[in-house]
């Protein structure tokens, strides 16, 4: 089991660690680990670790077998042994731009209140695909209200929930493809905003911002057709 220092802090950018095991396709697998894994639409994250005077870089991390999580070596070389003792540096500029993102894809199903049928982050921009017959009548609008729940200075927090408890509360999942994991008796709830000052809540194991305005400015891209019922609603940031 990887312990996935990245979920009690988004923001924590270098960790200490201990090597537990290397997968057979070259991967580092870490007792805990501040990388976020490929998962929910968000890509994995980049970084380095460094020990005993020496480098790795790290191109991407992803899950592995049970709960590990697993740095995948931007070039094949020989890893630190099992037991060694390490720092790893979180490539920062790039995940805090996924978090951004993110977040902002949360508040774009605030304002455009449709199942969602799938999405991808990226550090520049990210989409939503939504069951969505006809395009929006005015984008600028939509892109204006998403601007105005950044300014809002939302806290965003999390709180746990058990499945028996999403379980009736269906309205929270919002997305029709990917559905919370399931398994660990509880699921991670994102909220944006507090009290009556909250806009959105539903399960999500990514990471996100801790305000809405250090979302920064976004714009919206085109709106694809994306066959019968579906459309892809672009977002950029700045």
């Amino acid at each position: 089991m990887t312990i996935a220092l990245y979920g009690e802090d988004a923001y924590l950018r270098e960790a200490a660690a201990e090597v537990v095991a290397h997968t057979p396709e070259g991967g580092l697998v870490l007792d805990r680990t501040v990388f976020y894994p490929t998962g929910g639409g968000q890509p994995g994250d980049s970084g380095v670790v460094i020990w005993d005077g020496r480098e790795l870089e790290i191109a991407t991390t992803v899950k592995g077998e049970g709960d590990q999580i697993v740095l995948v070596p931007a070039a094949p070389m020989a890893l630190p042994e099992v037991g060694v003792k390490l720092v790893q540096h979180l490539g920062w500029e790039r995940r805090h731009r996924h978090m951004r993102v993110h977040t902002a894809l949360h508040l774009l199903s605030v304002v455009l209140p449709l199942p969602v049928t799938g999405g991808q982050v990226g550090a520049e921009k990210g989409r939503l695909d939504f069951l969505m017959p006809e395009p929006p009548e005015n984008k600028d609008a939509v892109e204006d209200a998403l601007n105005e729940l950044i300014d809002r200075d939302l806290l965003i927090t999390e709180s746990w929930i058990t499945e028996a408890e999403l379980d009736a509360q269906p309205e929270l999942v919002k997305t029709m493809s990917v559905r919370p994991p399931r398994g660990k008796g509880s699921i991670r709830l994102v909220r944006i905003g507090e009290g009556p000052e909250q806009v959105d809540l539903q399960p999500c194991g990514g990471t996100h911002v801790a305000r809405t305005s250090e979302i920064g400015a976004v714009r919206l891209g085109k709106v694809e057709n994306k066959g019968k019922q579906n459309r892809r609603v672009h977002m950029h940031l700045g």
